[in-house]
């Protein structure tokens, strides 16, 4: 939560900050500013705060001549010794209108009204990594079937239908779960781009496995891991070494 204060009497200023550290300890305070200059020129060189404390006189003027100067948008907590000001201070962006000197309980309450205004939308809004991991989504499509050849014949495979992919000397292979093995066009490391990584794991150089083939797991001699799957290849499917903690995050996931 980013806060800016707006206040031109010093001990005021770090009173309201202590106050507002013992109810939000995790906020981000900004200020104070003491004047409606260095308000203009902070909202100009600055993204908009969660919500701002704006002393109403200030010396340089009222702080309501900041609103008609630059792009305030965020939502006010305006605080003055006087109440002759509040009907002017409700058409702006005012949540609350405290009275000097502010007091600790109605400081709470002036937070607790902004989070149950305000709160429930910032939750609703799409952070950054959100928006990358929605995008990365939407552009990356898997594979869910191989074409292979048989004779003269084309085979479509599905993805459940398939227990591994292994290389051996410089070919690819598809084998299935009915223990059935096809020759591919792709490499091992073109395979680890197109295939959804929720369902498939690289457990070593020659191998990729399907999460749904695997019968058995047995811990092996140095911290390895040995797979058991129907139709097993002639060599041991091995997890190697330097990808065993990946693994067991991948079958946790």
């Amino acid at each position: 939560m980013n806060i800016l204060i707006v206040e031109d009497e010093q001990f005021s200023a770090q009173h309201l900050k202590s106050m507002l550290l013992e109810i939000q300890s995790d906020a981000h305070i900004y200020g104070p500013l003491d004047s409606i200059r260095s308000i203009v020129r902070w909202f100009e060189s600055n993204p908009s705060p969660d919500l701002a404390f704006f002393d109403i006189q200030l010396a340089d003027g009222l702080s309501f001549e900041a609103f008609e100067q630059a792009n305030i948008q965020c939502p006010v907590i305006f605080t003055t010794a006087f109440d002759e000001y509040a009907i002017k201070a409700f058409k702006l962006n005012s949540i609350d209108y405290l009275l000097k000197p502010v007091h600790f309980i109605e400081l709470k309450a002036a937070i607790d009204k902004y989070k149950r205004i305000y709160q429930p939308i910032k939750d609703l809004q799409p952070t950054k990594k959100m928006i990358e991991q929605l995008l990365a989504d939407i552009g990356q499509s898997y594979k869910t079937r191989f074409s292979v050849r048989v004779g003269e014949h084309l085979l479509s495979i599905r993805n459940e239908d398939i227990a591994y992919f292994h290389a051996e000397q410089k070919s690819t292979y598809l084998s299935t779960t009915a223990g059935r093995n096809y020759d591919l066009d792709y490499s091992l490391d073109q395979l680890d781009k197109l295939l959804d990584p929720k369902l498939f794991f690289r457990i070593s150089r020659k191998y990729i496995i399907h999460i749904d083939a695997i019968k058995d797991i047995i811990v092996f001699s140095g911290s390895r891991l040995r797979i058991k799957v129907a139709h097993e290849p002639e060599n041991e499917l091995i997890v190697s070494r330097e990808k065993v903690k990946f693994f067991r995050e991948w079958l946790d996931a």
